[in-house]
């Protein structure tokens, strides 16, 4: 079945292998989900749905009544981009081997990218499709502000300890919103450690910036990433200027065992110096106030 109507299009296969490589490139700079998460499939386009949980009686039947035995399904949503390559530049690419630029299929796959990352950790709520971050069942705990450069390390063990009690031992994976991630490059004071690399220690299955609000700690157990089609490209039409193609992928995170995640909700401040506005970074935003600048004895004793 060619769904993806390549052969429609003259172009050859040498030049649709090119696309997919560079697409799969530019959508692996930004795919983090991908790195921590047990992943099965490929397993087709025609996956358009996974049976989740056991099978149950949908009620308790009552005397002499049959009873109905039920299972629930997910969606595996699919996932498009659509792109434009010049008739001509692919011609001279073609007949006179000169360089084509593949930026717009890259823009295209970093697009298909974003959106994975999107259901992975904060899924569909209106479709019934839940992500790390919003899973009913979920651990969680109220972090604190990650300015301080012990409360970082203070905040995961937290996540840690709390996951251990619920009988998880990892290893474990910490996805962090970037101004908390950033944060973790401050060394610890009167050394040359790093957060990160301490953090490292705990975090043994990787440590990785998203975009994503507050951060989140997983066991691999919690389930898995189950792939229909992987990221490919395709044939829409041409219009005598251009090629008109796109991307493709369906995925969906299937989520086995919800208390094997612990979300933190957690926000570091940046200071811009003396008498200039303070932001802070709250879950990724940047909200800017008024900072009362203190006296020397005050300042020197809020600096750790």
């Amino acid at each position: 079945m060619d769904y993806l109507h390549r052969s429609q299009a003259d172009l050859p296969a040498s030049l649709w292998q090119t696309i997919d490589e560079a697409a799969v490139k530019a959508a692996r700079d930004k795919l983090t989900g991908r790195r921590f998460l047990d992943l099965q499939g490929p397993f087709g386009p025609g996956l358009t749905s996974i049976e989740v949980g056991n099978d149950d009686y949908c009620r308790q039947p009552a005397e002499g009544e049959a009873g109905a035995v039920m299972g629930r399904a997910i969606s595996v949503p699919m996932l498009r981009k659509s792109f434009r390559l010049s008739i001509r530049r692919v011609a001279g690419h073609l007949e006179n081997g000169q360089p084509l630029d593949l930026k717009p299929a890259e823009d295209a796959a970093e697009a298909v990218a974003d959106r994975e990352e999107d259901f992975i950790y904060r899924g569909q709520p209106d479709r019934q499709l839940a992500g790390l971050l919003t899973q009913e069942g979920r651990i969680h705990i109220d972090g604190g502000d990650w300015s301080g450069v012990e409360r970082a390390l203070a905040d995961v063990l937290a996540a840690v300890t709390k996951l251990d009690e619920a009988g998880y031992r990892g290893p474990y994976a910490l996805a962090l919103a970037p101004a908390l991630y950033n944060g973790l490059f401050r060394l610890y004071p009167g050394t040359d450690i790093m957060q990160l690399e301490h953090l490292h220690r705990l975090c043994t299955r990787g440590i990785y910036k998203a975009a994503i609000e507050g951060g989140v700690l997983v066991d691999p157990r919690l389930g898995a990433l189950i792939v229909g089609q992987d990221l490919r490209a395709g044939y829409i039409s041409q219009d005598g200027v251009h090629y008109h193609l796109f991307l493709s992928e369906s995925i969906v995170l299937r989520i086995d065992e919800p208390p094997a995640i612990c979300t933190i909700s957690a926000r570091i401040r940046l200071d811009l110096g003396r008498g200039r506005a303070r932001g802070e970074i709250v879950s990724g935003r940047r909200e800017t106030v008024e900072e009362v600048v203190p006296s020397d004895s005050e300042e020197s004793g809020q600096r750790s």
